[in-house]
């Protein structure tokens, strides 16, 4: 099963929606959550605890700063986005060290999204971009 994978996996969501928090809380009940609705809160967190991912939303919590320091703690972090994919902010965010480029409308998989993450950034290899594949119709 796979969600096995994220069984007691510890997770940051940051997102100013309390409903798109609701959400992922529901569809990740198997891990350990912290949920942030604001930039300074999520960097209370990020500064006080460790986390196996994170999941960032881009706008209104400053997704792209919160990714920074995420990076420098070693945590993979996933940014969603309610917008188009934009590639100026995709760009922006892989170049930044994000893992993972998601729209909000692909909430459904983000266990999918996650255990690709988790997995890529595990291996030697670090590969970033197995969910570039999974969103292919999107780019297209």
């Amino acid at each position: 099963m796979e969600s096995e994978a994220l069984k007691n996996k510890r997770l940051l969501i940051v997102d100013d929606e309390p409903d798109i928090l609701e959400t992922l809380i529901e569809l990740l009940d198997m891990c350990i959550v912290d949920t942030a609705p604001s930039y300074e809160t999520a960097l209370t967190f990020l500064e006080k605890n460790t986390y196996d991912a994170a999941i960032f939303d881009i706008m209104g919590v400053r997704g792209l700063d919160l990714l920074k320091v995420a990076v420098t703690r070693d945590i993979p972090a996933l940014m969603l986005t309610a917008h188009a994919l934009d590639p100026g902010t995709l760009v922006s965010s892989i170049k930044a060290g994000a893992r993972a480029y998601v729209p909000k409308d692909e909430m459904a998989d983000i266990q999918d999204f996650l255990i690709d993450l988790m997995a890529a950034h595990e291996g030697a290899a670090h590969k970033h971009f197995k969910w570039f594949a999974r969103l292919k119709p999107f780019f297209d």
